[in-house]
């Protein structure tokens, strides 16, 4: 095993909190073919460095402050169905989990449930393996009733299988959702019937969210300004740019999840449009299906959206990796973002951590691709990617003008609750001028209303 700290565990050792449960990180190198579901989708599977997947994993300890006393590369070159790991590397592992003195022990690969108890029986520590170390985190972070219901259904469809008895001193579950003590720890003798109860009740409380989500969104229509959706990776910077292009007070920090529940603000773009812009929650490679499904609701405002701002840390050296990972997700959500490029635009953020020469040949890159470089820490670039965002919006939208009689108040509230008015002119007698940007699927309908002969194409 190549043993090491690693780089984000060398960059924040000096701020690591007292008294926290001790970890070690194994990330196993397994030589991958490509997935079945990925050749299906058709998606080119980028690899990520190792290094970069320590990184990563030793970031997600980070996330809910394990102390985390080492980290390594494992190489698995032929995978056991007993412990992933072959026998001698077993023994070699249990002896620094021991000399470590570690209560935890995370491996960011898969485990099932049988890997799970026997690495456990062996290490003597409890082991989380990726999806249980991802379900901690978003137990920890999510704050609204809709978020921690979304975790709460994830954890039970993860723990539902690994009703398994390993720990026979303790009258808990190991792992997974609340291992540090938090809320939804289950009793080992509670039985699959529970569960699947529980389950289904929250199935029900999250379609009365969604159908919820639904009227509000329905009720934004009406205004109606365009809907403009970030995503990316986990911790590319979507919420410092969401604060910084909406003048919000999201949290945002240099840590992997920091947002989980959805926030949504309104976007005053430069010639005097609005639109309506919403955070949500980051993507992450191997993403657990049990997540995906739950937050099914929260991505729904992605799914609805008419534009995909799709921010990529542009400085880390995963970034291409980690474009496949998020176009993965939105493909799973019926989204293919290379297909759709006037729907999605990239934001390659971060150009404040490239150098003068770094930041040159990457912003002629940005422009080969169309998109758009930018710092959300320093705001280089802003003015250009909300241009951009305008131009896009009001590429599929058509502004005309109508002149309106004074008695024509119907038709005036229609116009201001499904169109945007651009500028309002009163030309005397009542009269009104308006110049206004209506959505093709709205067009006809003003047309039949006003007139088609009344709507006259407007240049701007």
């Amino acid at each position: 095993m190549k043993r090491k700290k690693g780089r984000v565990a060398r960059e924040r050792e000096d701020v690591r909190p007292e008294g926290r449960v001790s970890a070690i990180v194994f990330v196993p190198v397994l030589d991958q073919k490509p997935s079945r579901d990925a050749r299906t989708r058709g998606h080119e599977p980028v690899s990520r460095p190792p290094q970069a997947r320590l990184d990563e994993a030793v970031g997600l300890a980070f996330a809910i402050h394990l102390d985390v006393v080492a980290s390594g590369l494992v190489p698995v070159p032929h995978p056991k169905p007993a412990t992933l790991f072959g026998t001698g590397k077993v023994e070699e592992l249990a002896g620094l989990v021991r000399a470590e003195g570690a209560e935890l022990v995370i491996v960011d690969h898969p485990l099932t449930p049988v890997q799970q108890r026997n690495l456990e029986r062996a290490w003597d520590a409890k082991v989380l393996d990726r999806t249980g170390l991802i379900l901690e985190i978003f137990g920890e972070r999510a704050r609204t009733r809709e978020g921690r219901l979304q975790v709460e259904l994830a954890h039970l469809v993860y723990q539902k299988s690994r009703l398994v008895r390993s720990w026979t001193h303790l009258e808990r579950q190991r792992g997974g959702f609340g291992f540090l003590g938090g809320p939804g720890e289950t009793q080992i003798e509670t039985d699959r019937r529970l569960l699947s109860e529980r389950i289904i009740v929250i199935r029900k409380e999250l379609e009365q969210v969604r159908r919820t989500r639904a009227l509000h969104r329905k009720s934004r229509q009406r205004v109606p300004y365009p809907a403009v959706a970030l995503v990316g990776y986990t911790n590319a910077g979507k919420s410092t740019l969401f604060n910084t292009l909406t003048a919000a007070d999201v949290v945002a920090e240099d840590i992997l999840f920091a947002t989980l529940d959805p926030t949504i603000r309104a976007l005053r773009l430069p010639g005097g449009s609005k639109a309506v812009l919403s955070d949500t929650v980051g993507f992450i490679s191997d993403l657990p299906t049990t997540l995906v499904a739950a937050f099914r609701a929260t991505l729904e405002e992605v799914q609805q959206a008419d534009l995909i701002l799709h921010v990529r840390d542009i400085a880390d050296e995963a970034t291409a990796s980690q474009r496949a990972d998020v176009n993965a997700v939105l493909a799973d959500l019926g989204i293919d973002a290379d297909a759709e490029p006037d729907r999605a635009l990239e934001v390659w953020n971060k150009a404040d951590l490239l150098d003068a020469a770094e930041q040159g040949s990457t912003a002629n890159e940005a422009d080969r691709h169309d998109a758009v470089l930018v710092s959300a820490i320093t705001g280089e670039g802003l003015d250009v990617l909300l241009a951009e965002i305008e131009h896009r919006l009001n590429r599929r939208r058509q502004t005309v003008e109508i002149t309106l009689q004074p008695q024509e108040g119907a038709l005036s509230n229609w116009i201001h609750e499904n169109c945007e008015v651009v500028t309002r002119t009163a030309l005397g007698d009542g009269m009104t001028s308006l110049r206004v940007r209506v959505a093709p699927e709205k067009r006809d309908k003003l047309a039949r209303l006003a007139g088609a002969a009344r709507l006259q194409a407007s240049t701007e």
